[in-house]
């Protein structure tokens, strides 16, 4: 009897002890992906379809009252990322100067930025400013841009090219 119990025991103990090496070996392992995941994406991705700006159409920030909706049928790939777009002549425009139409910093939050940190911009929550778009964390932090939106450029810009 009593050696049945010890397997009983033994075999429900399995899954846990799986379950915490697994934690241990991410846990170990989390920052250094983290870390390389971080320095090698200048595009802010969805972390689900991996694609640029969660699907929307980059040009219709700049020609529309609202972004649009890209679709599959439109993609482009650009910076090893894929681009939806919501027409044929949307993603030929963008294909021809990508740098103009694309978010600023990759998509990384431009205030944030501006503070030393990176967070991915919300391309719901964003700005169009001298014909280049920017994306923010958040509608506070798109409010304190518009507070002094030129020194939180240039810090950003600053911070941008030392990421590396």
């Amino acid at each position: 009897m009593m050696r049945q119990i010890s397997k009983q025991m033994l075999s429900m103990g399995a899954p846990i002890r799986f379950f915490m090496i697994f934690a241990t070996l991410i846990l170990a392992g989390a920052p250094a992906f983290a870390s390389n995941l971080r320095l090698n994406s200048d595009v802010v991705v969805d972390p689900l379809s991996g694609v640029a700006l969660n699907g929307y159409d980059p040009i219709s920030y700049f020609t529309d009252a609202e972004p649009l909706p890209g679709r599959r049928d439109f993609e482009l790939i650009w910076q090893g990322v894929p681009w939806f777009f919501s027409s044929q002549g949307n993603m030929e425009i963008f294909s021809k100067a990508p740098e103009i139409y694309a978010p600023q910093f990759g998509g990384h939050g431009v205030m944030s930025l501006s503070r030393g940190f990176f967070s991915d911009g919300n391309p719901l929550i964003y700005k169009v400013l001298d014909n280049r778009l920017y994306l923010f964390y958040s509608f506070s932090n798109r409010a304190a841009f518009e507070q002094a939106d030129k020194i939180a450029r240039v810090e950003a810009i600053g911070n941008w090219q030392d990421r590396r």
